[in-house]
């Protein structure tokens, strides 16, 4: 009788396994096709609930309005907004008027490298190819302006969808503005809260010290590479890596810096990237979210898969939802112990 009992259990938990398997497919697969309209949709519902703890906030401590907080927050967000795009054209401007400085930078490293290697054996001239490479900063400041015009329109487009849904979600909590209390959704929602609040006050950290650095160290467009550095610290584990080594082409083309100086504008970016993402972050978080790091990276890649850039932004809270709403159902609980990183749930399987 128990042996009969125990093949109708692991029938029924092979059955579930691969009903679960089909489904993530499938919706994988749903979410894929659906990623115009998506997209903007779970982005709005992530800025709204930021912006709902900013409200909050306003109306615990300094005793304001909901009404007035929520006008002060769209006002500050506009602002914030303003100026970082102020930023961005300021640095196009920069690199754009520095063309013939770089381009001067690299032929001189060229000459340099000809007279001390010899070159000719490998097939390169020093005449010609040369000043065919110097004229790669040119063809390149050219790519990337025709692809930043091309990324902010499509930023324009995909921003007034996402203002869109976030106006009609405000207009939602105005309406009902209790907070989803117990249950799957309001598990949900504290934890996402306490991510945005603890990732954007450790990436505002990460992009001043940044910037400020770099800006000390005399490095171009150093307010640039602190905002890069602001955004891609919301990418677990890759985004603090591509933010170290952004600086790295305007510092080996940049005349006016020394090799100790350009060194030291990797290192001690690096540093802080480390110490931050290692130290300071870990402290502040503890476990709010609850994942394993190696589950966190598999997010990403299959968050990035799905939604790019955006998806990777959003993969570490997405994750999370996931986790806590496998975690309320009795079939699907020992899958959320496992993104927790509890493998004791396999050996008891």
């Amino acid at each position: 009788m128990k042996k009969t009992e125990s093949k109708a259990n692991y029938q029924h938990r092979v059955q579930t396994t691969c009903l679960v398997i089909l489904s993530t497919i499938g919706v994988a697969v749903a979410l894929r096709w659906l990623a115009p309209v998506l997209v903007p949709f779970v982005l709005a519902i992530f800025i709204t609930l930021g912006m709902s703890l900013l409200i909050d906030l306003q109306m615990k401590h300094l005793h304001i309005p909901r009404l007035a907080a929520l006008a002060i927050t769209i006002v500050v967000g506009l602002a914030i907004m303003a100026v970082l795009g102020l930023l961005v054209i300021a640095s196009v401007n920069q690199l754009v008027a520095n063309t013939d400085t770089y381009q001067a930078q690299i032929k001189s490293v060229l000459d340099s490298l000809a007279s001390a290697v010899p070159l000719e054996s490998f097939g390169f001239d020093p005449d010609t190819d040369s000043s065919l490479l110097a004229q790669i900063p040119n063809t390149a400041i050219q790519k990337m302006l025709v692809d930043t015009g091309t990324a902010i329109m499509g930023i324009v487009s995909q921003g007034v969808l996402v203002l869109i849904f976030v106006i009609f979600l405000l207009s939602g909590q105005l309406l009902n503005h209790k907070s989803t209390v117990g249950g799957m959704l309001g598990e949900a929602e504290a934890g996402i809260k306490v991510y945005i609040a603890t990732k954007v006050m450790v990436s505002v950290i990460t992009g001043v010290l940044v910037g400020l650095t770099l800006t000390l160290l005399g490095v171009e467009m150093a307010l640039m590479f602190g905002l890069f550095a602001f955004l891609l610290n919301f990418v677990p584990s890759v985004g603090s890596v591509i933010s170290t080594l952004l600086p790295l082409p305007v510092v080996m083309v940049s005349p006016n810096l020394s090799p100790t100086v350009a060194v030291l504008a990797i290192v001690i970016p690096g540093a802080i990237q480390f110490a931050v993402g290692n130290v300071v972050e870990p402290k502040i978080m503890g476990k709010s979210l609850d994942l394993h790091p190696v589950v966190i990276l598999m997010g990403l890649i299959f968050w990035g898969m799905l939604w790019g850039i955006v998806g990777m932004l959003l993969a570490t809270p997405m994750t999370a939802v996931v986790k806590i709403f496998l975690s309320k159902r009795e079939f699907t609980a020992p899958m959320a112990r496992i993104l927790s990183g509890r493998l004791d749930v396999i050996d008891d399987a």
